[in-house]
Parts: structure tokens; C-alpha cells; sequence
């Protein structure tokens, strides 16, 4: 069994309050939930208006197949969020 982690750090440039930022986090972590098998949530910079930090966790009984749905993930969360994504970190 193999679990990789991502956390990936959007900034929100029209964020001027929390409820902005939790409309863009929970638009994105529900479409995210909806098309895949994985666990996402936020997991960092929760008081922090424009910065919204998103853990997503994939496991697999093969690490190729874990790392192909991690780098399909990450695709879509940067099409999809009404921000930028401004960091990746995977641990693998």
C-alpha cells in the first residue's frame, strides 16, 4: 500500500474577508472530492484571508497509479480554483 501527500498553497487576490476565502475552499475541495478518491482538506493558514492552504492524501496498492491520480489532482485543483496556485509540496 502506498499514501502520497500534497499540500498545495493558493493565493486569493479578491479575498477582503474569511467568508470570501471559505467560498473558494469549499467550492474547490467539494469538485475536488466529487471527481476523485481522495482525501483533501484544509490544513493550514485558516485566519489568513488570501492564503488558503489545501492538504489532498491518495492511497494505492501501486505507486505508479498513486502518483498518476496526485499529479491528475493537482491539475485539476489548478484549473479549477478561483486563485492561484502558488505552491506544491508532495511527500512522498
Amino acid at each position: 500500500m502506498h499514501t502520497l501527500t500534497a499540500v498545495l498553497t493558493f493565493y486569493i487576490p479578491h479575498a477582503t474577508s474569511l467568508k470570501d476565502k471559505r467560498q473558494v475552499c469549499r467550492s474547490l475541495v467539494d469538485k475536488t472530492r466529487q471527481r476523485f478518491n481522495a482525501s483533501v482538506a484544509e490544513v493550514d493558514t485558516q485566519d489568513i484571508h488570501q492564503t488558503l492552504t489545501i492538504g489532498v492524501a491518495v492511497v494505492s496498492g501501486d505507486f505508479s497509479h498513486a502518483q498518476s491520480s496526485l499529479d491528475e489532482i493537482v491539475r485539476f485543483m489548478e484549473k479549477s480554483a478561483d486563485a492561484e496556485l502558488i505552491k506544491v509540496e508532495e511527500n512522498i
